[in-house]
């Protein structure tokens, strides 16, 4: 699935930065669950509805994220940077 569909079909963001990290910039309607919270959240995580995308600075923590949740269970897929997915969102919202 590519992130356009993802997004589309009302995948839920989940960026894996610090909260000092995610209050200078996010991307509207996603969700702060720091990288290093992620196994102590899992219940959290379990009972969002539908796939994750998961974001951060670059890619490589939320590659971390997606790879311990997907051996978890968790639908999840690796958006990669957090501008990315903004830029997206941002584009369609406009």
């Amino acid at each position: 699935m590519t992130l356009e569909s993802l997004l589309e079909n009302g995948a839920q963001i989940v960026d894996v930065r610090t909260p000092m990290e995610f209050q200078m910039g996010n991307v509207e309607g996603s969700v702060n669950i720091p990288l290093n919270e992620v196994p102590t959240r899992l219940d959290e995580i379990k009972a969002i509805e539908g796939p994750i995308l998961l974001c951060c600075q670059s890619g490589a923590r939320s590659g971390q994220a997606t790879a311990y949740l997907s051996n978890e269970g968790v639908e999840c897929y690796n958006a990669g940077s957090w501008l990315d997915v903004n830029r997206y969102v941002a584009s369609k919202a406009s």
